[in-house]
């Protein structure tokens, strides 16, 4: 059991990948499945003998001098916040290799080198324990998704590439700036040793959380720094949109979990009505948006700003039930929205359109594909028995703790949520059969079956069995709602 080795394995199948002649396209799909694979047992056997009774402190950790004049150090472990995210990612990878086993047919050396090298960076993002280390992550991996978007993606690709590097490179930015005032001030780049530290208070304090927070706030993307979001799901091939709604979206929930409320404790509760209220706006807006949306992937875009802003609203109620549910919902999005996001790749692959429009009375002539697509449409919206509505349960449950209205307002969006989505599935799978391209498409094959059913079964398992997952999840939240508290949060 190594993080080390999770973190590896990737760069090194991305390595051998280019040691296979870029014409033999089969051998590099299975060399890069294989690589995404052995990622994947690694980060099982992580989850497999990690102790959720430890409750203090990382598991797996690992730590060797890098840069020994600035105390810079490799040092990486996991607690039961970052796990299940870690776990994610691996997960994912191989399902976006098998998704694009027949769409992606340019460039195939690299698109796979590309997916393997963002599976690494997003890792080392959820294990990084050195700022620095951290830091470097969160750079490396907005290369590849730059790259997924922009050569991959669709005609309008270049457009939501730059704009998708901009926005967040400008928060990159803003954070470094913080990181160094931070070093400058505890002399140290370990998270760990932060923790011990003083915090910063006052108008420097304020500051740095700002700095910090608007980079997290926009990989989030927390309203109104949303609007790169559906322009690169639009753009983005499906194993793109993918890795961006399962994983990449998390980064900024996680950064605020493990870097700005823990170091910047003062003002993160300065913040938190503020930010409460701009998550509770982005819920509205973006079910609003999702009703005016003829494309079915830009309408799967939107609602993610709904869900995120469930999850933020989660975090900043500063209480277990909500940051309970708040991580638990970062998972169940990833799962819940990856396959919603397979689904509509499948149809596309298919048809060529995501238009709404075009479709209608899909159900008899792809049942397959209307069954998965109904369990995951209810997963979406939060029925009980399934995963989303555990998640979506505890965070109201802790919204409504800290203040009423906040549940009253982001009750208003599962309602919303409900209905756009239903009313998606209605129009793709129900009336009449009125196109003769619908009525010859085929059902999902072997393959589809093999990267979604595996989805499904995580959806009803989260849902019946929610208390494995918390029971994983639970030690590490106390220790950090005890670590807000010591620090003055």
């Amino acid at each position: 059991m190594s993080i080390t080795l999770t973190l590896l394995i990737p760069v090194a199948t991305a390595l051998l990948l280019l040691c296979i002649p870029k014409d033999k396209t089969a051998e590099l799909r299975i060399t890069a499945l294989f690589g995404s694979l052995a990622t994947l047992a690694f980060s099982l056997a992580l989850l497999g003998g990690f102790d959720a009774q430890y409750g203090a402190g990382f598991q797996f950790t690992e730590k060797h001098e890098w840069v020994p004049s600035l105390q810079v150090h490799y040092h990486v472990g996991i607690d039961g916040i970052s796990l299940f995210l870690v776990v994610l990612s691996a997960l994912l990878t191989p399902i976006a290799i098998l998704c694009s086993w027949k769409s992606v047919e340019k460039r195939v050396r690299e698109f796979h080198i590309a997916l393997l090298l963002l599976t690494s960076g997003v890792i080392g993002v959820f294990v990084a324990l050195d700022l620095l280390l951290f830091y470097v992550f969160w750079e490396v991996m907005l290369i590849p998704m730059y790259l997924l978007v922009g050569i991959w993606g669709g005609t309008e690709r270049i457009r939501a590439a730059v704009k998708f590097f901009i926005y967040t490179m400008a928060g990159s930015l803003l954070m470094f700036l913080a990181i160094l005032y931070l070093y400058q001030h505890t002399g140290t780049f370990s998270v760990e040793d932060i923790y011990q530290k003083p915090p910063l208070t006052g108008t420097a304090g304020l500051l740095c959380f700002l700095a910090f927070a608007l980079s997290f706030a926009i990989k989030v993307p927390l309203f109104p720094v949303h609007t790169w979001l559906p322009d690169a799901h639009t753009e983005a091939p499906t194993a793109g949109s993918v890795i961006l709604a399962g994983v990449l979206l998390k980064l900024g929930i996680y950064g605020f979990i493990r870097f700005a409320i823990p170091f910047f404790p003062e003002a993160a509760v300065l913040a938190a009505p503020w930010i409460s209220v701009l998550a509770i706006i982005g819920i509205i807006f973006g079910a609003l948006m999702c009703f005016v949306q003829e494309d079915m992937k830009r309408l799967i875009a939107y609602s993610s700003v709904s869900h995120m802003g469930f999850v933020v609203l989660g975090l900043f109620a500063f209480n277990e039930q909500g940051v309970q549910g708040c991580v638990l919902q970062m998972v169940n999005h990833g799962i819940s929205t990856g396959a919603l996001f397979l689904l509509i790749g499948a149809i596309y692959e298919r048809r060529h359109t995501r238009r709404i429009i075009d479709f209608g009375g899909l159900a008899p002539v792809a049942p397959k594909l209307a069954i998965i697509f109904f369990i995951t449409t209810l997963s979406s919206i939060g029925l009980p028995f399934l995963n989303g509505f555990v998640g979506e349960f505890l965070i109201l449950q802790g919204a409504y703790s800290r203040n009423i209205f906040y549940a009253a307002f982001a009750g208003l969006g599962i309602i919303l949520g409900a209905i756009y989505m239903l009313t998606l599935y209605r129009r793709i799978f129900f009336g009449e059969t009125d196109r003769e391209e619908n009525a010859e498409m085929k059902d999902l094959d072997g393959r589809e079956l093999a990267f979604l059913l595996p989805l499904v079964g995580l959806m009803v398992f989260l849902g019946l069995f929610s208390p494995w997952f918390t029971a994983k999840v639970q030690p590490s939240i106390e220790v950090w709602m005890t670590l807000l508290l010591e620090r003055g949060g």
